[in-house]
């Protein structure tokens, strides 16, 4: 007879083995690693206290791992970049109760990557099956007013959507590596007049005399990082806001994903003014953190996005996933592309009209994404020689 799942939930990552959770993310995402998502909690910046309580999910058949699932119980919805507010301040008006709610997703990390840990040699869609119906189970007795799996893949979204978890489409803005041996070679791809105004961004850069080094994380010293955060925490200082992650997170990071870290660091007369962190696998580069001491002209694209692009190239990456929104990376070469989010509503009445919703804001999404392709810097197929 076969034997049965079991599916249990843990208040902490730390209570599942990092190698059995790593083993089911198959080098999935560097922010589904278990070091991740430990370096989050053990700092302090996805907890209870701060709205993100763990309630991770793991799944056995006897003994043998064969899936787990990222889950929070959320007190709010911040961090999250895929938005919800209007749905909770309906729930407040008709005297409903929102909060709290189910997430799976990684905190405030807007990177589509699987979601539903399945091991490999497992039948995904009905291990999958299987654990919308225990999370829906589980929201039902803790009652939460929903559940939210944000970014996860297309295939994923799909089978969720097929268990009446509704899919909501977006859009980002991803780079990609088509063969390109120098970022000129990569600019030879655009029109003439688009060409000629990245180049102009450069030269900007370059002629206020600022210069930029790369880290990989075992070359990011505990003074690198003071400076990293001190610009990061200012991104968020100057709107009035605080941010989210602690400097340990950070370091964290630095001890236990060193090979996963790139920090490109500005410099103007050899003094640090602005650093990007990224992450990266062996495929992608992704844009992560940012922050600046002081603005200079175009210092934003060429940290942030050029430095990458040049870095992807270096290092033959597929692609650069640089972050949630930013219609201004239209114009450097980065293309929309679609972004899945799937959503269970408890309450019927809301569950019905937040489905119609949906449904017709897809055709606005898709309809964006054809006016934002058109907008690209690229050659068109007929004006080669431009």
């Amino acid at each position: 007879m076969a034997v049965s799942l079991e599916f249990q939930f843990h208040p902490r990552i730390a209570d599942i083995p990092s190698a059995t959770w790593n083993v089911l993310v198959n080098n999935a995402s560097p922010f589904l690693q278990h070091e991740f998502l430990l370096a989050l909690e053990d700092s302090g910046s996805v907890s209870a206290l701060t709205g993100w309580q763990p309630h991770h999910l793991l799944v056995l058949r006897g003994e043998q791992a064969v899936a787990a699932l990222p889950l929070y119980i959320k007190g709010h919805s911040y961090g999250e970049y895929v938005f919800d507010w209007s749905w909770a301040d309906a729930y407040r008006q008709n005297g409903r109760r929102y909060y709290p709610k189910f997430l799976s997703a990684v905190p405030f990390t807007p990177s589509y990557a699987t979601r539903l840990l399945i091991a490999s040699d497992e039948d995904f869609d009905a291990i999958g099956k299987a654990i919308s119906e225990a999370v829906i189970e589980e929201a039902k007795r803790l009652k939460m007013s929903s559940w939210h799996v944000l970014f996860p893949s297309e295939r994923e979204s799909k089978l969720l959507a097929a268990q009446g978890v509704h899919q909501r489409i977006a859009t980002q803005f991803h780079w990609f590596n088509r063969g390109y041996t120098s970022f000129e070679h990569y600019l030879e791809s655009f029109s003439s007049r688009k060409r000629k105004n990245l180049r102009k961004e450069r030269r900007a850069v370059q002629d206020a005399n600022i210069q930029f080094q790369r880290y990989t994380g075992t070359q990011i010293s505990v003074h690198l990082w003071e400076v990293f955060y001190r610009f990061y925490q200012n991104t968020y200082q100057v709107r009035g806001q605080q941010a989210y992650l602690d400097l340990s997170f950070f370091t964290q990071l630095g001890e236990t994903l060193p090979e996963n870290l790139l920090l490109v660091l500005a410099l103007h007369e050899g003094q640090p003014i602005a650093a990007a962190l990224s992450l990266r696998d062996e495929k992608k580069l992704y844009g992560r953190y940012w922050g600046c001491q002081q603005e200079y002209q175009f210092l934003h694209f060429e940290t942030c996005y050029y430095q990458g692009i040049e870095y992807c190239i270096e290092y033959r990456l597929e692609s650069f996933d640089s972050g949630a929104q930013g219609e201004h990376k239209i114009q450097r070469g980065f293309e929309p592309i679609m972004t899945y989010s799937n959503h269970w509503i408890g309450d019927p009445q809301f569950d019905v009209a937040i489905a119609n919703y949906l449904r017709e804001e897809q055709d606005y999404i898709h309809e964006y994404r054809d006016q934002a392709s058109a907008m690209l810097p690229f050659k068109a197929p007929s004006s080669a020689g431009s």
